[in-house]
């Protein structure tokens, strides 16, 4: 739905398909972009055409579609190409088929969608898709290579899995779910990669203490922060791990990250410890339990017995954050999470100082739209030399790409972007070409 945090509000967005029976997913898209406010026009290649109904995309888009008959008109007075390409803030690009990459990366503007691709300014969003053996062809893999170093693009290679064709391998589309994301990553971040050659541990979720088969000890946490916080990582070019709880999020949200899922606290540390040294940076979103059962009864207890045993028998979690700051590597930076009540910053402070973490971003959870189950949150980042900077409420994934710019600052003063976002952290400075 429609909200004033919404980065794609507003936006003039181009939808170009061409055709690759992927296309069949953008109707659903271009109705969801509708319901959050952007603005929309549609360009169909011929084969697009005839997988998905220009009519319909029209109507859902509020705005007519273009087909490559459009493109000359003695009604016009400006070539239609170029008044598109002018018009968008934004171009997502999806499907990209074979034949359009190689159209585009050749510089060909014989049709209407690639003569919009070479006049356009704005920022690409291409999400490749297509048969295994063609993704595999060396000419395809030749222009997509090329594709990569092409200014203003955020590429996003097809996803493995079963294909229109029967086949399994990759050449799948990235879900809708990314594409959206995608978008709100070149609005919020700009089209630089500056995680390149980066690897991000994220832990997210909540965790379960098991009192008996029936019960259990664990709080709201939708592991919805460190999910965002993955996913930017992930579409500014890193490879991340997330190792997880259980989540209540849609699963297809995890596309193109190494899950890892985990139940209890102990399972969480373990995995984290293995996953830790390859790590340039981890963040630790996921909330722990800090009490569980020493030993979890095997059978269901009794109403009674139940509260007979909780005077007894308890251990504390260990301390994953304080474990990964002890055995972290030199130069491995640290992002640690705390959700207070009442007065966040005393509490956040003295942690930091407990925790020896490099950053800290303190969040309510009892401030209405902020901390657990919600879509939104804010807080305060602390950092070296007592940085204290507020992060005013937005939704999660805006939050994901300050912190993420934070940390990546950390490791690289040179990785924060050199596009100033609509949202972000105050005082960016340009950033090189990564």
């Amino acid at each position: 739905m429609r909200s004033e945090q919404d980065p794609l509000a507003g936006c003039r967005i181009l939808v170009a398909i061409s055709g690759s029976i992927a296309a069949v997913k953008l109707p659903a898209l271009v109705s969801a972009l509708a319901q959050r406010g952007a603005q929309l026009r549609c360009v169909l290649t011929p084969s697009a055409a005839r997988l998905v109904s220009p009519v319909a995309l029209a109507s859902l888009s509020r705005a007519a579609c273009h087909l490559d008959e459009d493109q000359w008109s003695h009604r016009a007075p400006r070539p239609l190409h170029v008044e598109l390409a002018e018009w968008a803030e934004l171009v997502l690009l999806a499907p990209l088929s074979a034949t359009s990459l190689a159209r585009w990366v050749q510089g060909s503007g014989d049709t209407l969608l690639s003569s919009t691709l070479l006049a356009t300014e704005a920022p690409v969003l291409a999400a490749a898709a297509m048969n295994t053996a063609m993704w595999g062809a060396p000419g395809v893999r030749r222009n997509w290579d090329q594709l990569q170093a092409f200014e203003r693009v955020l590429p996003l290679g097809p996803a493995a899995g079963l294909l229109a064709c029967d086949r399994q391998g990759a050449g799948r589309m990235a879900e809708p779910q990314q594409l959206l994301l995608g978008l709100e990553t070149l609005r919020l971040h700009g089209w630089r990669r500056d995680w390149q050659g980066r690897r991000l541990l994220v832990s997210a979720g909540p965790t379960r203490e098991w009192l008996d088969p029936a019960r259990c000890l664990t709080n709201p946490s939708s592991g919805r922060m460190g999910v965002m916080l993955a996913q930017a990582a992930l579409l500014r070019g890193a490879e991340v791990d997330l190792v997880h709880g259980p989540l209540n999020l849609d699963p297809l949200l995890l596309e193109g990250l190494h899950v890892h899922p985990v139940e209890s606290g102990a399972a969480m540390g373990q995995a984290l410890e293995q996953l830790q040294p390859a790590a340039d940076a981890v963040a630790m979103a996921a909330a722990v339990a800090d009490h569980g059962r020493a030993a979890p009864e095997l059978q269901k207890l009794s109403k009674q017995d139940l509260l007979a045993s909780l005077s007894a028998g308890w251990c504390e979690v260990p301390d994953l954050l304080g474990q990964l700051v002890a055995r972290r590597a030199a130069g491995q930076r640290i992002l640690g999470f705390a959700a207070h009540s009442g007065d966040v910053l005393p509490q956040a402070r003295a942690k930091l100082l407990r925790k020896g973490c490099d950053l800290l971003f303190a969040n309510p959870i009892d401030q209405p739209q902020a901390g657990f189950g919600v879509n939104s949150n804010e807080g305060w980042l602390l950092g070296p030399g007592e940085r204290e900077l507020r992060i005013q409420s937005a939704g999660k994934f805006a939050v994901a790409h300050q912190l993420i710019s934070a940390l990546g600052a950390l490791l690289d003063p040179l990785m924060l972007p050199a596009e100033a976002p609509r949202e972000g952290l105050a005082g960016r400075r340009a950033a090189a070409d990564p």
